[in-house]
């Protein structure tokens, strides 16, 4: 197994890793850019992110308690991920997010699932929300799902007169069915509408963007940030495992 280097499909500045490992406080750990471009993982994180011979990164995880909020048990609500979560523009901090009010933002992944054992669902791909002044909570506002091989939209919309945007208030929509196929699925949010798109050429899959939601239109004012990765939907033991694999991922914003 190669440890991850710098490669053309990935500019690793505007990402930052999160594996399911014990940072210290009971919580997962974060691997920044530099550790990636010079191969400075350590042998635990390099069994959850590493690179493969034709470039490609395969992401695997499992269930082991550190999760990025806190440390979890079995059932416990809270799911183990090793996943990219973006740094906007390349600055090193979570605090600087993009608004969907202002501007155009783009994510394209590509993806293949090796396999997801127990459930069979980990989402390969996020619009994630952030503490924002005023506003309640950190929404997980759009989930990408592969659900035992069917890509499913999982988004929130606008939640009753004062509650907060969360799972309460959400839409599930089954996009098309690319198994264990490599795909691209993309995100775009403009004029504060998301649209997506999927093309999956092993399945003649190729669906442009489509309207997903108007989310400025509805109320939405969230701070918020793109994922991408392999966040498993499973906590119910520590033996079940699922695998990715990222071979490219872009994003864009103006």
């Amino acid at each position: 197994m190669e440890e991850p280097s710098e490669t053309e499909n990935i500019v690793w500045k505007n990402w930052y890793l999160s594996v399911p490992l014990n940072n210290g406080s009971g919580k997962a750990t974060s691997i920044f850019y530099e550790d990636i471009v010079n191969n400075s993982l350590t042998a635990a994180a390099s069994e959850y992110f590493y690179q493969n011979e034709d470039g490609s990164y395969t992401m695997f995880t499992k269930f082991t308690g550190y999760t990025t909020s806190r440390q979890a048990g079995l059932d416990d609500g809270k799911y183990c991920r090793t996943e990219l979560r973006e740094f906007w523009q390349g600055n090193q901090t979570t605090d600087d997010n993009w608004f969907m009010d202002e501007g155009t933002h783009i994510l394209e992944t590509t993806l293949k699932v090796d396999y997801v054992e127990g459930n069979g669902r980990t989402i390969v791909a996020q619009i994630h929300g952030k503490e924002t002044e005023g506003l309640e909570g950190s929404p997980a506002t759009v989930k990408i799902r592969w659900n035992s091989g069917t890509i499913q939209l999982d988004h929130y919309v606008k939640p009753d007169a004062g509650e907060p945007w969360t799972s309460a208030f959400d839409t599930k929509v089954d996009v098309a069915q690319v198994d264990n196929e490599i795909f691209t699925f993309k995100l775009k949010v403009e004029g504060g509408k998301c649209y997506y798109a999927l093309v999956c050429e092993a399945k003649d899959i190729n669906i442009d963007y489509t309207l997903m939601y108007d989310y400025v239109g509805n109320g939405y004012a969230h701070q918020n940030y793109f994922k991408t990765g392999n966040y498993f939907g499973w906590n119910d033991d520590y033996g079940k495992t699922a695998q990715v694999v990222l071979y490219k991922v872009v994003t864009d914003h103006f």
